[in-house]
């Protein structure tokens, strides 16, 4: 039986906006992982490859698809490189969304430059499939053993992903200035300012949570903040306000975060110390 899909670009194109809609609908899914290998590992390089040949000959199908791999990742992990230096970061969706703006950016042009082609000239990624002759005595088992082997590596790569270890899960707390850095926290106050602090939030637990930060000043409760609700690799970050209440130098003001209703915080409140005149 003979299956043609043409160049493949509209179908990568229509799984790729699939796995988008899982992730963010239904995120704990097996689909996610079905859906996310080849679109982290093939996608990106083999839309790459149409646009920079759209022809059906000249690049074999096993070369075309060594290139796809090798380019996938290249192009995944410089998007990684470039996000890590801009204010979005590396988050899961950032990630995406970049991966599939590049994804639709390479087919276009790939279709744009096939449409000058002749129907037979144009990429075609048609395939038979018929019944595998595997031999006879050892060349036999050598088949049935590699089936196995990519299998089984499908499989532990497959697990890998839905059940990571334990110790991979964690929640990632910070402050900022206002200048959107690590540095220039506002310290000398006047009775009555309702100074901001921009607070970071970063979900790793690999599972949706939702969060809640509270500010206290010298161990009393000044102001709180509920119901930040994150999905796996999504980043919160936003101003929190605290008004100090009364003059003094050297009062601690401190960052609390929670799980949902939990009493505990997840660990070590984040401080800083505020002088407030009249």
């Amino acid at each position: 039986m003979k299956i043609k899909l043409g160049s493949g670009l509209l179908t990568i194109f229509i799984l790729s906006g699939i796995l988008i809609l899982i992730i963010h609908f239904i995120p704990n899914n097996v689909a996610r992982i079905i859906l996310g290998l080849p679109f982290i590992l093939l996608f990106p390089g083999y839309c790459l490859t149409a646009a920079i040949s759209p022809r059906n000959t000249g690049m074999g199908g096993v070369l075309r698809l060594a290139l796809s791999i090798g380019l996938s990742v290249a192009v995944v992990t410089l998007t990684g490189f470039i996000l890590n230096y801009t204010p979005v970061g590396i988050t899961l969706w950032s990630m995406l969304i970049v991966t599939f703006i590049f994804i639709v950016i390479m087919s276009i042009i790939g279709w744009l430059r096939m449409r000058k082609l002749t129907m037979a000239e144009r990429l075609d990624l048609g395939f038979k499939i018929t019944t595998p002759n595997l031999g006879t005595g050892v060349d036999k088992a050598l088949h049935i053993f590699l089936i196995v082997a990519v299998l089984g590596a499908l499989t532990s790569i497959g697990y890998a992903i839905a059940k990571p270890k334990p110790g991979d899960n964690f929640t990632e707390f910070y402050l900022l200035g206002s200048n959107g850095q690590a540095t220039g926290y506002i310290k000398d106050l006047v009775l009555g300012d309702a100074p901001d602090v921009i607070v970071g939030i970063n979900n790793n637990e690999h599972k949706t949570v939702t969060y809640r930060v509270v500010v206290t000043i010298d161990g009393i409760k000044n102001n709180e903040v509920d119901g930040i609700s994150l999905v796996q690799g999504t980043k919160w970050e936003n101003k929190v306000s605290f008004t100090p209440q009364t003059v003094g130098d050297n009062q601690r003001v401190e960052f609390f975060i929670y799980k949902a209703d939990e009493t505990a915080p997840l660990f070590e409140p984040l401080a800083m110390w505020i002088n407030v005149r009249k």
